[in-house]
């Protein structure tokens, strides 16, 4: 007799590595978390410099700063900065995203010392070369040209346009638009270093095989004289558009697809319901066997893969769900998207959805930080958003504490089928009279810079 699929047995134990907060003299906040299992050691400082610092028309400064970092520091050129990093045998990575700005080295724990001296003359003493600064500018500018040929880029863009206020810096690309990575200028970053990078806003962290005493008196003795005030304040970056639902359609003349975007502002990471949210968007959209991609995707053949879900940041990041399908089922598509959002509002999802969900969130969990990369980026995250100290310890049992009701009130109270944009970056010609049929909302056509076409 043939045997049974085997059953999952229990879920195993789980604990987040132990780590120590401390605070050096200069307000720079330190995080450190031992991981004697490897000789490895990486270094993530986290400041709060990220996008939503840019000042309007300066669209892409944050970024643009964050990167110009490691183009030569502590009076050695690009080249000469390279050399020394290559020497010990990693590279250095400074980049910004919406809410910080980071830069972070992985190294032997034998090198940790010669790291510490090098990431110390990238934060206190970058030289923000004016060459360098043009040189990524114009990486910039070719990325817009590309993305005004990419439908994924390009929808995406459009939606975050289109959800937003006009005035909200969530309207605008993080990178920053042609116009505003333009008119940017090497006095411009120095001037965001100058006002943005300080201690008091800057939290290093290190994991790996390493003692917490001894890195605080490293980090104390390379980054403790350091000093200055950040300036500046933080607008309100995520005020929704209150026009109520639309259709957007960027115009792609002979586009054989369409690209589709579905969605509206969501909710900061720190929110109450931020697991009731993640269990209600696993079901919806989050994983291969969710609603939306079995109906998409099994049920009516229409794409290879659809799914939705939530961009988490210190403010209301969008909610989307997305997917490319065939121009001719365009409007099948959107109906159907439509109607699985409709449906999460209506009932309590089934206990086998339900299970499934938690059962997929619980059992990846652990795997998400099996290197001191991924720890280091794990406690960014906990700094970043507030978390509390056992929020890794607890995420499991909170998981699954997730009910069918309260996956319901999460839908019924963060999924708003009044307020959704439907972005379809397609062929006008073939798409936009079915989309208009739908009575969905009123169609606007947009070119590929967001200009609208009469």
């Amino acid at each position: 007799m043939t045997p049974g699929r085997p059953l999952p047995g229990a879920s195993r134990p789980y604990a987040f590595p132990r780590f120590e907060r401390r605070t050096l003299s200069n307000g720079l906040g330190l995080v450190v978390a031992p991981l004697p299992k490897l000789p490895v050691v990486t270094l993530l400082a986290l400041i709060d410099a990220g996008a939503v610092t840019d000042r309007p028309g300066e669209e892409g400064l944050a970024q643009l700063t964050a990167r110009t970092l490691s183009e030569g520091a502590g009076g050695r050129d690009g080249a000469a900065l390279t050399e020394d990093v290559e020497r010990l045998g990693t590279a250095i990575d400074a980049s910004a995203d919406w809410d910080a700005a980071l830069v972070r080295l992985t190294v032997l724990s034998s090198r940790l010392s010669e790291a510490m001296a090098v990431l110390g003359d990238v934060l206190m003493a970058p030289s923000l070369p004016a060459r360098e600064v043009e040189r990524l500018k114009a990486e910039r500018l070719a990325e817009l040209l590309q993305l005004r040929a990419e439908p994924r880029g390009l929808a995406d863009e459009t939606l975050d346009r289109v959800v937003y206020a006009a005035d909200a810096r969530y309207a605008r690309p993080a990178g920053g638009t042609e116009h505003s990575v333009s008119s940017l200028t090497p006095d411009a970053v120095a001037g965001c270093y100058a006002a943005r990078y300080h201690p008091g806003v800057v939290t290093l962290i290190v994991a790996g095989d390493v003692e917490t005493g001894a890195v605080e008196r490293l980090a104390e003795a390379t980054l403790g004289k350091w000093r200055g005030v950040a300036r500046g304040e933080i607008a309100t970056p995520d005020r929704a558009a209150t026009d109520g639902r639309r259709v957007h359609l960027v115009a792609k003349p002979g586009a054989p697809q369409s690209e589709l975007r579905i969605g509206h502002t969501g909710i900061p990471r720190a929110h109450p319901d931020y697991f009731p949210a993640v269990v209600m968007n696993a079901i919806l959209g989050g994983l291969f066997s969710s609603r939306i991609n079995l109906n998409l995707r099994e049920a009516h053949g229409y794409t290879y893969g659809a799914h939705s879900g939530f961009d988490w940041r210190r403010w209301a990041g969008p909610f989307a769900a997305e997917t490319a399908v065939q121009q001719d089922v365009t409007a099948d598509a959107v109906r159907e998207v439509l109607f699985e959002i409709d449906r999460m509002r209506e009932s309590p999802v089934m206990p086998s959805e339900l299970s499934l969900a938690t059962s997929y969130l619980d059992g990846v969990f652990p795997i998400r930080f099996e290197t001191t990369d991924a720890v280091a980026t794990a406690l960014a995250n906990l700094v970043l958003f507030g978390l509390p100290g056992d929020y890794y310890d607890s995420y499991r049992a909170n998981v699954r504490a997730v009910t069918a009701e309260h996956v319901l009130a999460a839908a019924r109270t963060h999924l708003h089928p009044d307020r959704l944009h439907l972005v379809v970056v397609g062929d006008p010609d073939a798409v936009r009279t079915p989309l208009e049929r739908m009575a969905v909302g009123p169609v606007t056509v947009w070119d590929d810079r967001g200009e609208p076409i009469a």
